[in-house]
Order: structure tokens, then sequence, then C-alpha cells
């Protein structure tokens, strides 16, 4: 081996560590040269033989010797330290053969490795009969990298790793490393000082705001909801309601007897399910799980794409809370980032000393109204790093779906910026083809593997069928939440009553594209920061006004066509804008009319799941019709909602005005007609302008073949239901 391999080596800039260290056949002998500057004497122990090792002098801590006439053989170091009086007996991790394989290589080079975080990152294992981990990282463009952590004392001398082939894969087994230490990466860049680089595939970290990461196995958990993901699969294809509570978990709840700190996964678990089931909520949604530095930025600046935020417990911790909330019956979707990601030191950015992840040009690969770096899509390496991000939350976390964030960030090259300040595509236009292609191939590539998964967008812009298969010229989403519709909704509800005539038609202009996309709708954390207030507070009105327009809100959004999306603290009617750092206002809840609100919200999600036409045919036009969408004046819309069962329509009259009046409603056929829902009644906090059954006369009105007068609610929204005719309406015999 050549002197100029050596200084390489001590240099940490020597891509085959390998090659020079460990056991080599030599001449019918067997080559022992070992690297541990820390040491004083080094012994190798193989086959019976004790062989001492010499420090060579014009390299300080290279240990080498050679066993005559052998042939290679497990063996052990021997290692001799100053101030110890017992010598140290340990594995060479140059001893063991490379535990990533040719296809492998092959798969991550072409971007198409699915289960990528199965070889890269910290595996412990047993490798050669040895107990220890396995670690592997992606850095091309590097001339060493050495791993640091907690089994070699933070010494990067000790253990450089290798690279393999062209692949700019870099791995080493660590005999002896085991689960629960800290580690980090070593990156010795070409021609610039060496940096330190937390793993972009750990499955743990510590708590922020450190960022070593922590050596974690994935198979220590036994599930137990097995039933919730055999029913999922049945009724994947089946129309099925969909309502969903939105959760920041650091901010839900705290305990305020311990420093106010956040709850763990654990303390969450049985709180939270009990809380979403008593609501009638088919799913929650978590702001971003994923580990990240500043909590501020609420999960939305990931820097740990595999590991689970470590502020509220382990990985299996987290595992549990989803385990708990499937065995009672509550699907779980995720926020999921993969537009953009924080400029720390410590993660993604400039990852091997170059714009490795990122576009190397700001004007692709730096945004500008968040701060952060943007993936460079058209990388193989970076579409299979983040395609099996998506897979591995659904697989490894049992996970019902992902809501994609920011999905019009990525769609846009222009997005947020200036003329001058981007670069068009090869047509020259602003569509990011890089980013379309990537969101195609992670929707075909989740409904291949996982077909039964969620996967929404946050998309606020008109781009065109996003939530439409790929095959058809779609994005290939699952759903989309309808921006459009939450903004001209509370648009029209922040309005004095007085002037809503004016804006009669903010919320039946929804209508008109309600069947382009598979919509959520949503009233998002968004909707309740940054100064617009919490959504009982962009109520006009006195208090009373406030909550009956909200409870207005909510029979009008339950009760249109969408799935639904309620940020948590909204469900009792928080009067403080969210913050990220406090609990919810829970002392509210237990207010009589505050928990008002929440009794009608279990009243709207246990109608919603219970009558087919409020959902089971949320994506067609034939579920829905007006059958007064003029009334300006008045304030008034009713509409028919349709499901599979023809008979079994129900009609939504809304009074958005708090006046009490008679009015005719019509009906699209007679009988007898009860209301299932009012959101006036008094065990709502209402003011009790309820209305009791009636038998509808052939009185054409609005376009209908029948209709009834019905009192209206002040600021109210009543659901009407066809029902068998009463006993107490029979006539007597």
């Amino acid at each position: 081996m050549s002197d100029d391999a050596l200084r390489q080596l001590l240099a940490l800039r020597l891509a085959s560590p390998h090659a020079v260290l460990g056991a080599h056949p030599a001449n019918g002998d067997v080559f022992f040269r070992v690297f541990r500057p820390d040491a004083r004497e080094v012994k190798v122990l193989v086959a019976g033989d004790v062989i001492a090792l010499t420090q060579r002098a014009d390299f300080p801590g290279v240990f080498e010797g050679k066993r005559p006439g052998a042939k290679l053989a497990p063996y052990e170091l021997e290692l001799h330290f100053d101030g110890a009086t017992t010598p140290w007996r340990e594995k060479d991790p140059y001893a063991f053969l490379p535990t990533l394989g040719s296809a492998d290589l092959h798969f991550m080079g072409e971007g198409r490795h699915r289960r990528l975080w199965d070889r890269l990152g910290a595996h412990p294992m047993v490798h050669q009969g040895v107990a220890g981990t396995a670690f592997a990282v992606w850095a091309p463009n590097a001339e060493g990298v050495a791993l640091v952590g907690d089994f070699n004392g933070w010494d990067d001398r000790r253990h450089p790793m290798r690279t393999l082939g062209a692949s700019g894969l870099w791995e080493l087994f660590i005999p002896g490393a085991s689960e629960g230490q800290k580690y980090k990466f070593e990156i010795f860049p070409r021609g610039g000082a060496p940096f330190l680089k937390s793993d972009p595939v750990a499955f743990r970290t510590e708590v922020p705001p450190s960022s070593a990461a922590v050596i974690h196995s994935l198979k220590s958990y036994t599930w137990g909801d097995g039933r919730w993901l055999e029913e999922r699969k049945r009724t994947a294809t089946q129309p099925s309601a969909m309502s969903i509570y939105e959760v920041h978990l650091g901010s839900w709840m705290r305990k305020s007897d311990d420093g106010n700190r956040s709850l763990t996964y654990r303390e969450l678990a049985p709180k939270l399910s009990a809380h979403v089931k008593a609501l009638g909520f088919t799913h929650v949604e978590l702001l971003p799980i994923a580990e990240h530095p500043f909590g501020g930025s609420w999960g939305y600046q990931v820097s740990g794409y595999f590991a689970p935020s470590a502020r509220f417990g382990t990985p299996d911790d987290f595992r549990f809370l989803i385990d708990t909330l499937h065995q009672h019956g509550i699907g779980v979707i995720v926020d999921w980032v993969p537009g953009h990601f924080p400029r720390d030191a410590f993660a993604l950015g400039q990852f091997d000393g170059t714009a490795l992840y990122e576009h190397a040009d700001p004007r692709r690969g730096a945004h500008p109204d968040w701060g952060t770096l943007i993936f460079n899509f058209g990388r193989n390496e970076v579409r299979n790093f983040l395609v099996a991000n998506a897979l591995f939350w659904l697989e490894q976390y049992h996970v019902d779906g992902l809501r994609v964030d920011a999905v019009a960030s990525m769609l846009y090259l222009d997005y947020s910026r200036k003329e001058g300040e981007w670069l068009p595509n090869q047509h020259g236009g602003r569509e990011n083809e890089e980013a379309i292609h990537f969101l195609r191939e992670l929707n075909e590539t989740v409904a291949h593997v996982v077909p039964d998964a969620i996967v929404m967008a946050e998309e606020s812009t008109s781009w065109p069928r996003v939530s439409h298969s790929v095959r058809d010229g779609g994005l290939g989403f699952t759903h989309k939440w309808n921006m459009g519709w939450m903004h001209d909704t509370l648009k029209y509800f922040e309005k004095d009553p007085i002037y809503r005539k004016h804006h009669h038609h903010q919320l039946t202009f929804g209508l008109m594209y309600a069947y382009s996309e598979r919509f959520v709708l949503p009233l998002s954390h968004d909707e309740v920061v940054h100064g617009k207030k919490s959504l009982l507070n962009k109520m006009p009105g006195d208090e009373w006004q406030k909550r009956a327009n909200l409870r207005a809100l909510y029979g009008w959004m339950w009760a249109h066509p969408g799935k639904k999306l309620l940020f948590m603290g909204s469900e009792f009617g928080q009067g403080l804008e969210w913050n990220h750092d406090a609990a919810l206002e829970w002392h509210l809840a237990s207010n009589p009319a505050h928990a008002g609100l929440m009794r009608l919200l279990a009243k709207l999600n246990g109608l919603y799941r219970s009558e087919g036409s409020l959902f089971e045919t949320d994506f067609l036009p034939q579920g829905f019709q007006w059958v007064q969408a003029d009334a300006a004046e008045e304030n008034v819309y009713v509409f028919i909602r349709r499901g599979r069962n023809a008979w079994r329509e129900i009609v939504c009259v809304a009074n958005l005005n708090p006046s009490v009046r008679e009015y005719r409603v019509g009906l699209p056929g007679g009988g007898w007609w009860a209301e299932i829902l009012n959101t006036d009644a008094s065990e709502f906090g209402g003011s009790g302008v309820v209305n009791e059954p009636r038998k509808a006369d052939h009185h054409r009105h609005d376009g209908q073949p029948a209709s009834t007068v019905v009192k209206l609610p002040p600021l109210g929204v009543a659901w009407f239901a066809p029902i068998d005719e009463p006993a107490s309406k029979k006539p007597v015999s």
C-alpha cells in the first residue's frame, strides 16, 4: 500500500479505507493494518494466536503486522490504552463485507429503490455472525465520510467509511454499535473543511435543538390494529364519510402541573382517541410529525424525514398513538412536506458540500417566502428519497394517508417570484415539469403499493385535474383541499348579515366547480393564525350571534358536497387565535354555550356517517340540486342532497340572517318530513326555533313537486328528511 493512500487515510479522505485497513492476504501470509491513534499498543487475536502489531513511526496511529503462512480467519483486536489497567477487545469494522448489494446500488442509481429505508440509515443487525449496526449514506461528491457517535467517543479518526463504486453511497458496519446510541456523519468535502450532518434517513433523533441521529430498530413494535387495516382494505373502493380533525400535537393539550409541557405520544393516545371518537370524526390529521428544528414552524420545515419528532417520545411511542387511534376506529392522516426543507447546517442543505438534495440555482432551489431550500425533483436519487419516504410512513407507521403540503409552490416555477427571479422550463413556460413528474410518480407508486391509502393535495390554484388519475392526464391525488370554497365561505360568514345580500353568490359559486375535483372542505390551522382570528371571532355580532353564525357555518359545511376538515379548538369555539406554544382553551369546553357547539358537531358527524345522501355522491353532480339559490334579500338557501337511496333525500335550508320567519320550502316529494338537524336547537346553545314533523302538500314551489312551510331559525341551518307517518299523526281507529 502506497504512502499516499496512508496519508489520505490519516486525512480521512480515502474513499476505500477497507483496502488499507483490516486483514489482507499477502505472499502466502495474512497482513493486518489498524488505525487507532488513541491506542498505545494493538494486538490481533486470531485462531489462538496473538500477533502484536507494530506502530509505524512515519504514520502515528497506524499499526501493522502479519500472521505467516495463514489464511483469512475471524479475529479480534486487543487494544491497550495509557492509563487503563486492562486491555479492551473489539471486532475490527474493516473485517466485514458491505451490507449493500449490487441490486441496491442499481435501483438507487435509477431512483427506483422503493424501500430505501431498509438500506440507508442505521440498522442494528447481526452481520457475519456479529451484532452491530450497519450505516449507509448518500454523499456522492464528498472526498471522505466518517462516522462519529457514542460508540467511538465522537472521534472521527475511528470509523472512516467506504464508497461503493460510482453510486455515491458510503457504507460501514460497526460491531457493537447498538440501539439508543447517538451518531452523525462527518463530511469531508472537496477542497473544504469538514462538517457534521445528521442522517437523512435516521429513524430517531435527539430532542431539538440537539440534532444527532439515534440508532433505532423498526422491528420491535407489535401492532394491534389488524382489524382496522383489514376493514380499510375491504372498504377502500366504497363511498364513505370523511370528517377530519386537524391536530397539532404539541399544543392540543399541555401539562400545566409539569412546566406546561406538551403531552407525550403515549399520554395523547387515550385522550385524543376519546375526544375524537366522542365528536364522531372519522380521521385525525396531524400537522407534520417528521422531525423539525424549530417548533414555531409547526413542523412544516422538516429536517428528519424518516423520524417522528422526539419532542413527544420515541418512534414506537408514535406507533402506539396511531395504533390506539386505529383501535378506536379513527384513521390517521399525516401532513407531509416534499416541497422544501430548512437551511439548518446539520440537515439536508449542501449535504456533501454541494447542492445535493436542492437545486444549485437559487432561482429554482431557494424559496423566497419561507427562506427554505427546494428539492431538485429532476434528480433520480432525490425523487427516490421522497417517494420512498411517503411509502415509509404508510407502511412502517400504518398511517392511512398523507396530506401533501404546499403543492402549488411545487407546480409553478414562478411561485411567489417576480419577473427575472425564476427560470422558465424548456418550453419557456412556468410549469415545473420535474415536480409534476415527481408528483405523478409519487401518486402512481402509492396507488400500486398501498392502494387503499389517501394522498390529498393542499393546492390553492386552479391547476386542472389534481385529483384525477395520471392515466387521465391528472396528478393522481385521491383528494384536493378546496381552498376556493374555504376563502369564499369564510368571507361570506365574516360579513354582518345586513350586508350578506351583496355577497350572496359567494356561497353558491363553489357549486360551479364542486365536481371538477374530489374536494375536501378545509377550515384549517392556516385560517386561525397570523392575525386572522379564531373561527368564533371571525363571526360578526355579539357573543350569541357569533356562536349562532359558527353553528350555521358548520351546518352549512356538513351538508355541502365534499369531505370535511376542522382544526382543533374550533369544535368548542376557541376564542383566542391559535398559539403553537400554548394549549387549547379547554376551560371553554365545559361552558354550556361552548359545550353546545361540541354537541352540534357530534350530531353533525353522526348524521353525516349514517345518511348516505350526505357522502355517497360527494363527487357526482347528481348528488346535489339547488332548490333556492337566489334569495339574496332574505339570505336564504335551499338545496337537496341525494345518495344511492332515492327515497332518503335530505333538504338543507339555511337562514343566514337573525330574523325568524315562516318560509315555504320546495320539496322533492310529498309525505311526511322531519327536521333531523337544527343548529338553533336549545341543546346546541341556540334559541330553540325548531320544527315539528310536517306533511308536505302538492303545492309546487321552486321547481319542486311538493312543498311545506317551515320556521326559519335565526342564523341557523336546518336539515329535513322524509319519514314514515308519525304514530301521533295517524287517525285513531
